[in-house]
């Protein structure tokens, strides 16, 4: 089956092994080149506010998902949050054994309606909890590129 072929059944479907043919880049858009430039230069999360609805969205978005309003009120949201729920991986991508478990969680961010998936560093998986605090740990500032990367892992607050 080419890439351009059709599936219409799921039973057709199949995956993709090597390098797939694309010529088309994702951008960040407006939106996301500001939260991520924030994140690069000043290791710190903004949102985005609906001053209608009162949502404070992270990752920011152009338009409000309740009254589809345009959003245009930035404001920094901390870099503290909740666990909201987690997985843990105890095989890469390929299906090999991963040395060490890798936890990746959704982190609800204080001040904000929204959140972010990412690791979950210096715990190990018996110890993570959903409801748990944490922070987030950035690389050092020369080490930024402007990604999602630029944040090396959400940290335990508090635990002893």
């Amino acid at each position: 089956m080419s890439i351009l072929e059709k599936v219409d059944q799921l039973h057709h479907a199949i995956a993709w092994r090597g390098d797939i043919p694309i010529t088309s880049r994702y951008t960040v858009g407006i939106v996301g080149e500001r939260f991520f430039r924030e994140i690069k230069d000043h290791g710190r999360f903004l949102g985005i506010r609906c001053e209608a609805c009162g949502l404070t969205y992270v990752p920011p978005t152009m338009f409000c998902e309740r009254c589809f309003a345009q959003l245009d009120e930035w404001v920094e949201v901390a870099s503290t949050g909740t666990v909201f729920t987690y997985t843990v991986l105890y095989l890469d991508l390929d299906e090999k054994p991963l040395e060490k478990p890798d936890i990746l969680a959704y982190v609800r961010l204080d001040g904000s309606d929204g959140g972010l998936v990412h690791r979950l560093g210096e715990i190990s998986p018996d110890q993570v909890e959903i409801g748990m605090r944490v922070e987030a740990v950035f690389k050092p500032r020369a080490e930024r590129e402007g990604s999602m990367l630029d944040i090396k892992y959400f940290r335990p607050v508090g635990l002893e």
